[in-house]
């Protein structure tokens, strides 16, 4: 399993974690064997948010109750969790100072633990007050209770509007990002191509290349989904020739073909992490096996072009 030190941050992180997002109806030996597939596989590092589960910190508590974490089997992990995202009356989003408070308080607690590695700030809120995002950082971080900040589906302009007031490094933004869904990556490919929509950019201006620039590490969630939550591309006769060429390149390497998938985010030189939301433990073997195999240049651009997009 390949890792780096996250940028603005002493965190030695591997480049495939895993997401724990649809534990909230898992047994505790379900978590227990998903946890420790991870860990053999090499990922310790592990993502949640407020809202997942059937309540509000519910797949928190969850892993918190099925693996009984000691103090020193808790610093062995590095916990990444969410806030941001309000359910009741909702969805809408809040970044106020109070929210942002309660909302970590009550991650600590479900979790069972006296600090949270990395906090994320999960979808924009129109009605941000940076300077109350600022004050809650500062808050958390003298207490000892968030040791980093980043985001998630942050654009440019909304990450350099926090930072004019927040004092501590964004060190991560999560953005959605699969062979078959990768507009971060292909409307740079086909820049300044007018009649083709694989050159808009709706992001506010290359969020890639401006997480690059400024030490902000990528993290790729739903990296096996088609689309927006649509199914997956893996095995999905909607995409024969993508998957011809998975397979092949997967019976080449000798991995399952999740790897490779796996390795096409892995082999972008942005040093992205790969964020995993199965509770398969067997497909959570087969995705970190990925973390190794460096794509060529050549297969990577097929990869590219069997999913659809234009290579000008």
């Amino acid at each position: 399993m390949k890792t780096f030190t996250m940028p603005g941050t002493d965190i030695v992180a591997p480049n495939v974690l895993l997401g724990l997002m649809r534990i909230a109806d898992k047994t505790d030996d379900e978590v227990q064997e998903l946890v420790r597939t991870a860990r053999d596989s090499g990922i310790d590092f592990l993502d949640h948010a407020d809202v997942y589960g059937n309540e509000l910190h519910g797949c928190e508590r969850r892993f918190a109750e099925a693996m009984k974490l000691t103090p020193s089997q808790r610093d062995e992990l590095t916990i990444q969790t969410k806030t941001g995202i309000v359910g009741e009356n909702g969805p809408y989003f809040d970044f106020s100072y109070e929210h942002i408070i309660e909302s970590v308080h009550g991650s600590l607690a479900a979790l069972g633990t006296d600090h949270i590695d990395i906090l994320l700030l999960h979808r924009p809120d129109a009605l941000v007050e940076p300077e109350e995002v600022a004050r809650a950082f500062d808050e958390l971080e003298a207490a000892g209770k968030v040791r980093a900040f980043g985001v998630s589906n942050h654009t440019p302009r909304q990450i350099d509007l926090l930072r004019k007031y927040v004092r501590q490094p964004i060190v991560a933004n999560q953005l959605q990002l699969s062979i078959t869904h990768s507009p971060i990556i292909a409307q740079g490919v086909s820049a300044n191509m007018a009649d083709e929509e694989q050159s808009v950019t709706l992001d506010g201006g290359g969020i890639l290349d401006y997480c690059r620039l400024n030490d902000i590490t990528v993290q790729a969630w739903s990296p096996f989904q088609a689309g927006f939550f649509n199914g997956v591309f893996l095995g999905n006769e909607k995409y024969p020739e993508l998957n011809a060429v998975i397979d092949r390149l997967a019976a080449a390497y000798g991995v399952p073909p999740i790897a490779i998938a796996t390795a096409w985010i892995t082999r972008h030189p942005a040093q992205m992490q790969v964020v995993l939301g199965t509770t398969s433990p067997e497909r959570v073997a087969g995705a970190a096996q990925g973390s190794d195999l460096r794509l060529s240049r050549a297969e990577w651009y097929e990869l590219f072009r069997a999913a659809g997009k234009i290579v000008p």
